[in-house]
């Protein structure tokens, strides 16, 4: 199991319209990445409310996305992560295909 320490960190995140993003940092504690079929940021929600911790870099919590390169029983091994938009989602650009 990877030690909460050595989570790959969101670098950047460029999807404005999501609440935990704070000029271009997410602030979640933690994220999920992808589904069976995409690389959507799970935790990507819409609304008039800020969410997060101010003074936090969200890390990669979970990755569901098995054929991903950074996947290894289902927790992500990349130094970092960026997350963009992918029409009315939040996508890991980082997902590479095996």
């Amino acid at each position: 199991m990877t030690a909460a320490l050595e989570m790959p960190r969101v670098q950047e995140c460029v999807v404005a319209a999501c609440a935990y993003n704070q000029a271009g940092d997410c602030h979640a504690f933690a994220i999920t990445i992808g589904s069976a079929d995409h690389a959507h940021c799970h935790t990507f929600v819409e609304s008039p409310v800020q969410g997060g911790l101010g003074t936090l870099i969200a890390q990669v919590g979970a990755c569901q996305r098995s054929d991903c390169l950074h996947n290894e029983q289902l927790e992500c091994h990349a130094p970092s992560i960026r997350v963009g938009p992918d029409n009315d989602m939040a996508d890991c650009m980082t997902y590479d295909h095996r």
